[in-house]
Protein backbone atom coordinates (compact mmCIF):
# COMPACT_ATOMS: atom_id res chain seq x y z
CA UNK A 1 0.00 0.00 0.00
CA UNK A 2 3.29 2.40 0.86
CA UNK A 3 4.60 1.75 -2.14
CA UNK A 4 1.75 2.17 -4.61
CA UNK A 5 0.69 4.87 -2.81
CA UNK A 6 3.91 6.98 -3.34
CA UNK A 7 3.47 5.72 -6.98
CA UNK A 8 6.71 3.52 -6.87
CA UNK A 9 4.10 0.84 -8.13
CA UNK A 10 0.95 0.54 -10.13
CA UNK A 11 -1.96 -1.04 -8.92
CA UNK A 12 -1.99 -3.76 -11.60
CA UNK A 13 1.79 -4.40 -10.65
CA UNK A 14 1.02 -4.62 -6.75
CA UNK A 15 -1.93 -7.44 -6.77
CA UNK A 16 0.46 -10.24 -7.72
CA UNK A 17 3.04 -9.32 -4.73
CA UNK A 18 -0.60 -9.66 -3.16
CA UNK A 19 -0.85 -12.79 -3.80
CA UNK A 20 2.55 -14.30 -3.37
CA UNK A 21 2.38 -12.26 -0.15
CA UNK A 22 -1.12 -14.26 0.70
CA UNK A 23 1.21 -17.79 -0.37
CA UNK A 24 4.10 -16.67 2.05
CA UNK A 25 2.86 -15.70 5.34
CA UNK A 26 1.37 -19.60 5.62
CA UNK A 27 5.01 -19.97 5.84
CA UNK A 28 4.78 -19.19 10.24
CA UNK A 29 2.26 -22.12 10.94
CA UNK A 30 4.75 -24.57 9.07
CA UNK A 31 7.79 -23.52 11.41
CA UNK A 32 5.08 -23.80 13.95
CA UNK A 33 3.98 -27.70 13.00
CA UNK A 34 8.12 -28.13 12.74
CA UNK A 35 7.69 -28.05 17.15
CA UNK A 36 5.98 -31.52 17.35
CA UNK A 37 8.50 -32.97 14.51
CA UNK A 38 9.37 -35.22 17.70
CA UNK A 39 6.56 -36.63 18.49
CA UNK A 40 5.25 -37.98 15.41
CA UNK A 41 1.36 -38.68 15.59
CA UNK A 42 1.03 -35.02 16.90
CA UNK A 43 3.58 -33.73 14.41
CA UNK A 44 1.12 -35.46 11.45
CA UNK A 45 -1.54 -33.65 12.59
CA UNK A 46 0.32 -30.47 13.31
CA UNK A 47 2.02 -30.44 9.53
CA UNK A 48 -1.83 -31.01 8.20
CA UNK A 49 -2.98 -28.32 10.34
CA UNK A 50 -0.50 -26.08 8.94
CA UNK A 51 -0.24 -26.65 4.99
CA UNK A 52 -4.57 -26.64 4.15
CA UNK A 53 -3.62 -22.88 5.17
CA UNK A 54 -0.70 -23.36 2.21
CA UNK A 55 -2.93 -25.36 -0.15
CA UNK A 56 -5.74 -22.89 0.35
CA UNK A 57 -3.98 -20.33 -0.87
CA UNK A 58 -1.80 -22.05 -3.48
CA UNK A 59 -5.96 -22.68 -5.14
CA UNK A 60 -6.21 -19.43 -4.72
CA UNK A 61 -3.81 -18.08 -6.78
CA UNK A 62 -3.55 -20.96 -9.13
CA UNK A 63 -7.82 -19.52 -9.71
CA UNK A 64 -7.63 -15.90 -9.33
CA UNK A 65 -4.40 -15.14 -10.98
CA UNK A 66 -5.02 -15.82 -14.85
CA UNK A 67 -8.75 -14.48 -13.93
CA UNK A 68 -7.03 -11.61 -13.29
CA UNK A 69 -4.81 -11.31 -16.10
CA UNK A 70 -6.98 -12.05 -18.54
CA UNK A 71 -10.00 -9.74 -17.22
CA UNK A 72 -8.23 -7.42 -14.47
CA UNK A 73 -11.17 -8.61 -12.12
CA UNK A 74 -9.65 -7.36 -8.49
CA UNK A 75 -8.50 -4.27 -9.91
CA UNK A 76 -11.51 -3.09 -11.82
CA UNK A 77 -13.80 -4.05 -8.71
CA UNK A 78 -11.40 -2.49 -6.04
CA UNK A 79 -11.32 0.46 -8.08
CA UNK A 80 -14.84 0.71 -8.31
CA UNK A 81 -15.20 0.06 -4.47
CA UNK A 82 -12.69 2.60 -3.49
CA UNK A 83 -14.63 5.24 -5.70
CA UNK A 84 -18.01 4.44 -3.10
CA UNK A 85 -15.63 5.00 -0.07
CA UNK A 86 -12.68 7.75 -1.04
CA UNK A 87 -13.32 10.40 1.64
CA UNK A 88 -15.83 8.64 4.38
CA UNK A 89 -12.90 8.72 6.73
CA UNK A 90 -10.77 5.94 8.59
CA UNK A 91 -9.52 4.66 11.73
CA UNK A 92 -5.95 3.87 12.46
CA UNK A 93 -5.97 0.27 14.34
CA UNK A 94 -2.70 0.26 16.84
CA UNK A 95 -1.67 -3.30 17.01
CA UNK A 96 -1.72 -4.69 20.15
CA UNK A 97 1.41 -6.56 19.28
CA UNK A 98 3.26 -4.03 18.12
CA UNK A 99 2.42 -2.13 21.65
CA UNK A 100 3.67 -4.81 23.93
CA UNK A 101 7.23 -5.25 21.46
CA UNK A 102 8.15 -1.91 20.47
CA UNK A 103 9.77 -0.72 23.70
CA UNK A 104 11.81 -3.82 24.27
CA UNK A 105 12.47 -3.10 20.20
CA UNK A 106 13.77 0.23 20.61
CA UNK A 107 15.75 -0.63 23.99
CA UNK A 108 18.04 -3.55 21.39
CA UNK A 109 18.36 -1.14 19.05
CA UNK A 110 20.11 1.87 21.30
CA UNK A 111 21.90 -0.93 22.86
CA UNK A 112 23.44 -2.84 19.58
CA UNK A 113 23.90 0.90 17.42
CA UNK A 114 26.10 1.63 21.06
CA UNK A 115 28.18 -1.35 21.35
CA UNK A 116 28.55 -1.95 17.20
CA UNK A 117 29.48 1.59 16.59
CA UNK A 118 27.63 1.32 12.78
CA UNK A 119 24.29 1.52 12.17
CA UNK A 120 24.68 -0.81 8.52
CA UNK A 121 26.10 -3.84 11.59
CA UNK A 122 23.53 -3.02 14.11
CA UNK A 123 21.06 -3.93 11.49
CA UNK A 124 22.45 -6.70 10.67
CA UNK A 125 22.66 -7.93 14.58
CA UNK A 126 19.38 -7.22 14.93
CA UNK A 127 17.57 -9.45 11.59
CA UNK A 128 20.37 -11.96 13.26
CA UNK A 129 18.58 -11.50 16.69
CA UNK A 130 15.21 -11.07 14.72
CA UNK A 131 15.53 -14.81 13.38
CA UNK A 132 16.86 -16.43 16.82
CA UNK A 133 13.90 -14.85 18.84
CA UNK A 134 11.39 -15.37 16.16
CA UNK A 135 12.34 -19.39 16.25
CA UNK A 136 12.51 -19.33 19.67
CA UNK A 137 9.07 -17.25 20.02
CA UNK A 138 7.42 -20.24 17.86
CA UNK A 139 8.66 -22.98 19.97
CA UNK A 140 7.11 -21.31 22.90
CA UNK A 141 3.74 -21.18 21.39
CA UNK A 142 3.89 -24.75 21.19
CA UNK A 143 4.77 -25.31 24.42
CA UNK A 144 2.50 -22.77 26.50
CA UNK A 145 -0.27 -23.24 24.13
CA UNK A 146 -0.27 -27.19 24.85
CA UNK A 147 0.19 -26.05 28.83
CA UNK A 148 -2.86 -24.06 28.48
CA UNK A 149 -6.00 -26.49 26.54
CA UNK A 150 -7.64 -28.08 29.62
CA UNK A 151 -10.88 -30.05 29.66
CA UNK A 152 -13.37 -26.83 29.50
CA UNK A 153 -11.49 -25.68 26.52
CA UNK A 154 -11.72 -28.94 24.76
CA UNK A 155 -15.39 -28.86 25.60
CA UNK A 156 -15.88 -25.17 24.02
CA UNK A 157 -13.84 -26.02 20.79
CA UNK A 158 -15.55 -29.24 19.83
CA UNK A 159 -18.88 -28.74 21.00
CA UNK A 160 -18.99 -24.96 19.29
CA UNK A 161 -16.80 -24.21 16.57
CA UNK A 162 -16.16 -28.06 15.62
CA UNK A 163 -20.30 -28.47 14.69
CA UNK A 164 -20.49 -25.02 13.26
CA UNK A 165 -18.30 -24.14 10.50
CA UNK A 166 -19.33 -20.62 9.82
CA UNK A 167 -19.10 -19.81 13.81
CA UNK A 168 -15.92 -21.27 13.50
CA UNK A 169 -14.98 -18.43 10.19
CA UNK A 170 -16.35 -15.81 12.18
CA UNK A 171 -14.74 -16.80 15.11
CA UNK A 172 -11.28 -16.63 12.94
CA UNK A 173 -12.25 -13.53 10.99
CA UNK A 174 -13.02 -11.36 14.47
CA UNK A 175 -9.86 -12.89 16.18
CA UNK A 176 -8.00 -11.78 13.37
CA UNK A 177 -8.99 -8.51 13.14
CA UNK A 178 -8.36 -7.79 17.28
CA UNK A 179 -4.48 -9.15 17.11
CA UNK A 180 -4.05 -8.04 13.08
CA UNK A 181 -2.34 -10.92 11.96
CA UNK A 182 -3.70 -14.30 10.03
CA UNK A 183 -0.30 -15.70 11.36
CA UNK A 184 -0.95 -15.76 14.91
CA UNK A 185 -3.89 -16.92 14.59
CA UNK A 186 -3.53 -19.94 12.49
CA UNK A 187 -0.59 -20.17 14.02
CA UNK A 188 -2.21 -20.91 17.74
CA UNK A 189 -4.41 -23.34 16.12
CA UNK A 190 -1.37 -25.77 15.18
CA UNK A 191 -0.99 -27.15 18.85
CA UNK A 192 -4.82 -27.23 19.33
CA UNK A 193 -5.06 -29.89 16.01
CA UNK A 194 -1.53 -31.35 17.13
CA UNK A 195 -3.10 -31.93 20.80
CA UNK A 196 -6.27 -33.74 18.89
CA UNK A 197 -8.73 -30.95 20.38
CA UNK A 198 -9.14 -29.46 16.89
CA UNK A 199 -9.48 -31.30 13.53
CA UNK A 200 -8.38 -30.32 10.53
CA UNK A 201 -11.76 -30.29 9.14
CA UNK A 202 -12.79 -27.27 12.37
CA UNK A 203 -9.76 -25.40 12.03
CA UNK A 204 -10.00 -25.09 7.91
CA UNK A 205 -12.85 -22.57 7.95
CA UNK A 206 -11.22 -20.73 11.24
CA UNK A 207 -7.98 -20.17 9.06
CA UNK A 208 -10.16 -18.75 6.21
CA UNK A 209 -11.64 -16.68 8.04
CA UNK A 210 -8.34 -15.48 9.39
CA UNK A 211 -7.30 -14.87 5.72
CA UNK A 212 -10.46 -12.68 5.59
CA UNK A 213 -9.79 -10.57 8.77
CA UNK A 214 -6.36 -9.61 8.08
CA UNK A 215 -7.20 -7.49 5.41
CA UNK A 216 -9.84 -5.16 7.60
CA UNK A 217 -7.81 -3.03 9.32
CA UNK A 218 -5.78 -2.10 5.76
CA UNK A 219 -9.21 -0.82 4.64
CA UNK A 220 -10.24 1.24 7.72
CA UNK A 221 -6.69 2.67 8.02
CA UNK A 222 -6.68 3.22 3.84
CA UNK A 223 -9.86 5.32 4.27
CA UNK A 224 -8.08 7.93 6.57
CA UNK A 225 -4.91 8.44 4.17
CA UNK A 226 -7.29 9.69 1.52
CA UNK A 227 -4.89 8.20 -1.00
CA UNK A 228 -7.11 6.37 -3.53
CA UNK A 229 -4.43 4.43 -4.60
CA UNK A 230 -3.93 2.49 -1.57
CA UNK A 231 -7.51 2.34 -0.76
CA UNK A 232 -7.74 0.40 -4.22
CA UNK A 233 -4.56 -1.80 -2.55
CA UNK A 234 -6.46 -2.47 0.47
CA UNK A 235 -9.92 -3.83 -1.46
CA UNK A 236 -7.89 -5.97 -4.11
CA UNK A 237 -6.60 -7.60 -1.06
CA UNK A 238 -9.83 -8.05 0.75
CA UNK A 239 -11.49 -9.79 -2.71
CA UNK A 240 -8.69 -11.71 -3.29
CA UNK A 241 -9.40 -13.47 -0.40
CA UNK A 242 -13.73 -13.11 -0.14
CA UNK A 243 -13.54 -14.30 -3.62
CA UNK A 244 -11.22 -17.40 -2.71
CA UNK A 245 -13.31 -18.47 -0.02
CA UNK A 246 -16.92 -18.02 -1.58
CA UNK A 247 -15.60 -19.93 -5.03
CA UNK A 248 -13.79 -22.78 -2.68
CA UNK A 249 -15.58 -23.09 0.68
CA UNK A 250 -19.03 -23.76 -0.34
CA UNK A 251 -18.58 -26.28 -2.31
CA UNK A 252 -18.28 -29.69 -1.01
CA UNK A 253 -15.55 -31.08 -3.51
CA UNK A 254 -13.33 -28.01 -3.29
CA UNK A 255 -13.68 -27.36 0.11
CA UNK A 256 -12.89 -30.89 1.31
CA UNK A 257 -9.74 -30.86 -1.84
CA UNK A 258 -6.91 -28.75 0.45
CA UNK A 259 -8.00 -30.87 3.59
CA UNK A 260 -7.21 -34.07 1.55
CA UNK A 261 -4.09 -32.29 0.35
CA UNK A 262 -3.28 -31.15 4.02
CA UNK A 263 -3.71 -34.34 5.15
CA UNK A 264 -1.83 -36.82 2.25
CA UNK A 265 1.37 -34.46 3.07
CA UNK A 266 0.57 -35.13 7.03
CA UNK A 267 1.31 -38.90 6.08
CA UNK A 268 3.81 -38.70 4.29
CA UNK A 269 6.05 -36.01 6.40
CA UNK A 270 5.44 -38.21 9.67
CA UNK A 271 6.84 -41.13 7.66
CA UNK A 272 9.70 -38.79 6.45
CA UNK A 273 10.27 -36.02 8.33
CA UNK A 274 12.65 -34.60 5.93
CA UNK A 275 9.76 -33.92 3.19
CA UNK A 276 8.59 -31.21 5.58
CA UNK A 277 12.15 -29.37 5.62
CA UNK A 278 12.50 -30.01 2.21
CA UNK A 279 8.47 -28.73 1.37
CA UNK A 280 9.49 -25.13 3.33
CA UNK A 281 12.25 -24.72 1.38
CA UNK A 282 11.12 -25.84 -1.79
CA UNK A 283 7.90 -23.80 -2.05
CA UNK A 284 9.26 -20.70 -0.09
CA UNK A 285 12.48 -20.26 -1.41
CA UNK A 286 13.47 -22.62 -4.00
CA UNK A 287 10.59 -22.48 -6.21
CA UNK A 288 10.32 -18.59 -5.81
CA UNK A 289 13.95 -17.85 -6.15
CA UNK A 290 14.12 -19.72 -9.60
CA UNK A 291 10.75 -18.37 -11.27
CA UNK A 292 12.67 -14.97 -9.86
CA UNK A 293 15.61 -15.72 -11.96
CA UNK A 294 13.48 -17.37 -15.06
CA UNK A 295 11.29 -14.24 -15.05
CA UNK A 296 14.40 -12.11 -15.15
CA UNK A 297 15.97 -14.26 -18.19
CA UNK A 298 12.62 -14.58 -20.17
Amino acid sequence: MGIVGAGGLTVGGAIPIIMGANIGTTVTNTLVSLGHVSRRDEFKRAISAATVHDFFNLICVSILFPIELATGYLEKTATYMSGIFTGVGGIKFVSPIKLAVTPAVDLIQKVVILLSGSKLAAYIIMGVLSLIILFFALYFIVKVMKSLVVNRAEIVLDNVISKSPILGLFTGLAFTIIVQSSSITTSLLIPLVAAGILTVEAAFPITIGANIGTTTTAILASFATGNISAIIIAFAHFLFNLTGTVCIYPIKFFRTFPISLAKAFGDLAATKRRYAVIYVLGVFFFIPTLLIIISKLF
